[in-house]
């Protein structure tokens, strides 16, 4: 029997799926970097949690500290925010992840609604397997979260040798960001699917389709709000700096303030990150290759903006961390007419080393997103490669091109994200300090320019130029790889 069901000339055929491998879908491009999405973000959140309970075992052992909550509070605190951030960009990976996947089976959804499919039952296909990948992810990461957990909680042992600090590293707390990652991705992929509800069944006959940019620009509803979000965003800054010169609660408003401007520009990356490319494309010449990596970064801006906005996140929270501790530095020294002490300044920079270490777990989860996403978008392009090898485009000039690409996206990426952090930065430590006076001087209100931390931001850029490097290994050896007879006939 037949094991491919039959479709129209021109349609490609589908497999049947195989009652002894119920799971096969899972080695389709993407699903594997998504469960190690998933993972990451399981494993961060259970080993935040068993390092607050081994600090609060160590602070309940002190003789001196005895049972005091406060410090602990703090810590779970801390840990809460910063697994939050490392699930909410574990959450936009995955979503742009599986916004690709089903623009790739754009042929496959179409035609099965020419067969009698509804789009709610494709959608409800694509939630379960965001289900089964964040089960699985948060399953591994959970399990190596522990191990690795355990192990650290044996070495410092080992190191301080302290007596009486008994913490077992296994406890059902744990379990809790386990289960967030799982239902995160879920939800993650059903938002993700949502493009199934706008394929026809027409698109049969099509291959996989990205919204243009004629196509976004007509989106005046999302537009208009994510427009309308930045400005308020803004404004709130703005209020939240000015109220700071008054008060420590202007950071709240600040606060709000960032995250409705934020959430304006992602929901509107498409809007801001095309002028940005347009920008960063003029850099690399105007040569054949460079030009066809600008325009192909250019024609579906929906698609680089997805793979633009994992990095800008990353780039923005290491950078705003960065930022805000250095304008700490600087507020505190304004305000107490000289120069900050030493002993102060060097508690400052390593706290600001491990936040921007714990904060980079959210940056190799966008990184990750960004190899992830440029490999299912060569393979999702294997026609239009094909065509170009056919018309005598060299294997050299196509890998050049697709690294082009990357460079591109991350460098735009980049760009956007030292600008948001540098802003969102500034803006907290100001607006949490400018009322603050410090001794002798005890001047205030104190206003300040942005302080800017050169060597971590130096790292940002080298660390973003081996991220492109890396990202794109595998999709230029996909690339190189597609013969130009075998990618015209699909």
């Amino acid at each position: 029997m037949s094991s491919t069901v039959a479709a129209p000339a021109g349609v490609e055929r589908m497999p049947r799926p195989a009652a002894s491998a119920p799971l096969a879908w899972l080695r389709e491009r993407g699903m594997g970097a998504s469960i190690l999405v998933a993972a990451i973000s399981s494993a961060f959140g259970a080993v935040l949690l068993s390092a607050t309970g081994y600090i609060a075992a160590l602070l309940r052992a002190d003789p001196f500290l005895g049972d005091s909550e406060m410090l602990a509070f703090v810590l779970s605190i801390l840990t809460a925010l910063l697994v939050g951030v490392a699930v909410y960009v574990a959450a936009i990976v995955t979503a742009n992840t599986f916004s690709t996947v089903v623009a790739g089976r754009t042929r496959r959804i179409a035609l099965l609604r020419l067969i009698g499919a509804s789009a709610r039952s494709q959608r409800e296909e694509v939630a379960r397997q965001g289900l089964v990948v964040g089960v699985i992810g948060a399953a591994i990461g959970l399990v190596v979260g522990t191990a690795a957990s355990a192990a650290g909680v044996a070495l410092a042992g080992a190191l301080l040798q302290l007596e009486g600090v008994e913490y077992g590293v296994v406890q059902g707390v744990l379990l809790i960001p386990a289960v967030i990652v799982a239902l995160t991705t879920w939800a993650a992929a059903w938002v993700g699917s949502r493009r199934v509800l706008t394929v026809t069944p027409l698109q049969a006959l099509g291959g996989s389709v990205e919204a243009s940019h004629d196509a976004l620009a007509g989106r005046a509803g999302r537009n208009a709000g994510a427009i309308a979000l930045f400005l308020a965003g803004g404004a709130l800054l703005a209020a939240g700096i000015l109220l700071g010169l008054v008060t420590p609660l202007g950071v709240v408003v600040a606060f709000v303030g960032g995250i409705l401007s934020f959430t304006g520009l992602a929901v509107g990356a498409t809007l801001v990150m095309p002028p940005v490319l347009r920008l960063v494309g003029r850099l690399f010449g105007r040569s054949a290759t460079a030009r066809l990596a600008a325009e192909n970064a250019l024609r579906y801006p929906e698609r680089s903006s997805r793979m633009a906005i994992g990095v800008v996140i990353g780039v923005t929270l290491v950078t705003m961390f960065a930022v805000a501790l250095e304008t700490v530095k600087a507020v505190i020294a304004a305000s107490s007419g000289g120069e900050i002490e030493p002993e102060f300044a060097s508690t400052i920079d390593t706290f600001s080393a491990i936040m921007m270490g714990l904060v980079g777990v959210s940056a190799v989860i966008a990184a990750v997103g960004l190899v992830n996403l440029l490999t299912i978008g060569v393979v999702q392009r294997r026609r239009e490669l094909g065509l170009l090898r056919s018309l005598g485009v060299s294997t050299g000039q196509v890998r050049v091109m697709v690294l082009l690409e990357a460079a591109h996206i991350t460098i735009a990426a980049v760009v956007t994200g030292l600008v948001l952090g540098t802003a969102y930065g500034w803006a907290g430590a100001q607006s949490l300090l400018g009322s603050a006076a410090m001794p002798p001087a005890w001047q205030s209100p104190t206003f300040v320019a942005p302080a800017l931390p050169w060597i971590p931001l130096a790292i940002i850029v080298v660390a973003t130029a081996v991220l492109t490097l890396v990202a794109t290994v595998i999709p230029t050896r996909l690339a190189t790889r597609v013969a130009p007879v075998e990618a015209l006939a699909e």
